[in-house]
């Protein structure tokens, strides 16, 4: 128990930060207002708008949808895995086939694929459980 003139009873732990990255405004809208209570969201709307964000600030998760203009999200990922290994990984998808998700689990190495359509509860429940993952695996290499 921390004494009452002690600023760390009254502070709030830090939320960890989280890049969405879909080309559906509505939907990154969406999902950033579901978890913003839990996390500092950071939105997208491209692999390369992402790219440039992430060179910017770490992020403890990545929510990547998988079709999109110019680069698909799986790719994305992968190069994220390669840079950043202990930024967990979370790609978002209509169909999951089975040669990607061969590929999603040997070269990104998602922490989990999630298909649409999302459910809110569903998407902050795992990316709670990432941003764990993430924590313990950032102490780990520390």
């Amino acid at each position: 128990m921390t004494a009452p003139g002690n600023p760390a009873s009254v502070s709030k732990p830090a939320k960890g930060a989280v890049l969405l990255i879909d080309d559906e405004q509505p939907l990154l809208d969406l999902f950033a207002e579901a978890l913003s209570p839990h996390f500092e969201v950071s939105m997208a709307t491209s692999a390369r708008e992402a790219g440039f964000l992430m060179h910017k600030k770490a992020f403890k998760v990545v929510v990547c949808d998988h079709l999109m203009p110019g680069g698909n999200g799986l790719s994305f990922l992968v190069d994220v895995r390669e840079e950043y290994p202990n930024t967990q990984r979370v790609l978002v998808t209509g169909y999951m086939k089975p040669e990607m998700l061969l590929r999603s689990v040997n070269e990104a190495a998602l922490y989990r694929y999630l298909l649409k359509p999302v459910s809110l509860p569903e998407l902050i429940k795992t990316v709670q459980e990432a941003a764990k993952l993430h924590d313990y695996s950032a102490a780990l290499s520390s």
